[in-house]
């Protein structure tokens, strides 16, 4: 008797990391698994095993995230990521933050709660460097959206929202005074990229993650 017999292979989805494309037409058209909404005051992350959404922390200080946050599927930041993010910042020694490409998504429509896949057109995105690993975050908008669907590139998006964005990644985590023990910011956002970039950088992350495979221990066949 086989699991279709039993029913058994309806019991589990997909693992959101591994189990679901890249998205239809990537690096131009991709998939979000959306792990955090704009209403959210907890952050919830992917348990990287099990694929369940998880409490990662309460969010520390009043700020919300202002749009869809999640992570691109088959994706990863490794050495190709860390290597294009050194080169673009003339930096040595920055490396992948080892996480799926994180992604912003822009829509007009509220959406209540995460744990769903949107797809979504890449527009731009955050050069973020978080303690010497790279930590891009790619700036897209919803599919078909009405109000946003529309935008082809980052520099057709109101500044102030760009603002916002920044304020966030450079806040969510510690208050934005936090300095390394070298005296630096731990986090900063080096630039603003356009939509090119953002293809450029799926692109490296979707090779990555091709290889880890090779990589001892691991396996991407959920």
């Amino acid at each position: 008797m086989n699991n279709s017999q039993t029913g058994k292979g309806q019991l589990y989805k997909s693992h959101p990391w591994h189990g679901v494309s890249t998205g239809p037409n990537p690096p131009g058209l991709v998939n979000v698994y959306v792990e955090i909404v704009p209403t959210d005051t907890v952050k919830y992350e992917i348990d990287k095993e099990s694929g369940h959404l998880m409490v990662d922390r309460p969010q520390k200080y009043s700020n919300y995230c202002p749009m869809l946050y999640g992570f691109i599927p088959r994706t990863y930041c490794g050495p190709k990521i860390g290597a294009f993010c050194g080169a673009q910042t003339k930096r040595s020694g920055i490396i992948g933050d080892s996480d799926p490409l994180d992604i912003c998504v822009l829509t007009e429509k509220t959406i209540t709660h995460g744990d769903l896949f949107v797809r979504a057109v890449p527009i731009g995105g955050l050069r973020m460097i978080d303690r010497g690993e790279a930590d891009d975050k790619i700036i897209a908008v919803l599919q078909s959206d009405i109000a946003y669907g529309e935008l082809e590139d980052i520099t057709k998006c109101p500044a102030e929202l760009i603002a916002r964005l920044n304020h966030y990644f450079l806040t969510y985590k510690q208050i934005p005074t936090t300095t390394s023990d070298a005296g630096e910011r731990a986090v900063e956002i080096t630039h603003v990229y356009g939509a090119e970039e953002a293809r450029r950088v799926i692109e490296l992350s979707m090779q990555d993650y091709s290889e880890l495979e090779l990589v001892p221990g691991f396996t991407s066949n959920f």
